[in-house]
């Protein structure tokens, strides 16, 4: 590029770009959190729980993410008893009232929620759910739905191929750019735990949304995490578990 002026122009328009990539981020502010738990990775270190005594290499867990909660940001148990709190946090989640759904949203939840059969969407509701101003129902469908554009995405099928192998920060960020748009992936946290034997296993995706996660029941996936605000990646390294233990 010989002309010095097309040089200039050239220059200006991306230091324009640059400023107004800026600006979009400064904007953008992670109001709710999508949380996606690897299962498997979950169960080795919880199993005596209900859904990993019967988690099986053919279960949709095995190979897929399965909701762990929808969260708003620095709130949670909002109108709440302080008697519920505390039946809450004694961990028995099954003697908290029994959340109402429909039965085609309790069918979808018990596929995409192993944790049921632990009483997890009775926790979820009254400490997570509780501060979203929706139904039961609502907050239960926008979860599932979410959770169903990430199992659509490349990011569950990087998952899925990669089972017994380890997957990097970046290979992980990447394929949330891939699905959800350049950037995506600055709006994501992983998780890590040890296992007995010493492996680092990927356990969750904590996922940056907008405040319109429980405001706009036709947002994607894709816009939520667009409208986010960036945060720190987490564990850089770790190993995508099998089923079984």
């Amino acid at each position: 590029m010989s002309n010095p002026f097309l040089r200039t122009a050239v220059f200006l328009i991306a230091i324009a770009a640059a400023g107004v990539a800026q600006a979009q981020d400064a904007g953008a502010k992670t109001r709710m959190i999508l949380a996606a738990s690897w299962q498997p990775a979950f169960c080795e270190t919880n199993q005596r729980k209900p859904e990993c005594r019967t988690q099986t290499k053919d279960r949709f867990d095995a190979t897929n993410f399965s909701l762990h909660g929808l969260w708003s940001m620095r709130k949670d148990y909002c109108g709440v008893s302080g008697n519920l709190r505390t039946a809450d946090k004694d961990g028995d989640w099954h003697k908290l009232p029994e959340v109402e759904l429909s039965p085609v949203t309790r069918a979808a939840l018990e596929k995409i929620m192993p944790g049921t059969q632990s009483g997890l969407e009775r926790h979820e509701w009254i400490k997570h759910g509780s501060c979203t101003k929706m139904s039961a129902d609502d907050y239960f469908v926008t979860s599932v739905r979410l959770i169903d554009e990430l199992n659509a995405s490349a990011v569950r099928d990087l998952f899925a191929a990669s089972i017994g192998k380890a997957l990097t920060a970046e290979v992980v960020k990447a394929a949330f750019d891939k699905s959800f748009g350049p950037g995506a992936g600055d709006r994501v946290k992983m998780s890590c735990r040890r296992a007995s034997g010493g492996d680092r296993l990927i356990s969750e995706l904590t996922i940056g949304l907008s405040e319109n996660a429980t405001s706009d029941d036709e947002a994607s996936l894709r816009d939520l995490i667009q409208g986010a605000g960036r945060t720190s990646f987490g564990c850089d390294e770790g190993v995508v578990d099998a089923a079984g233990f």
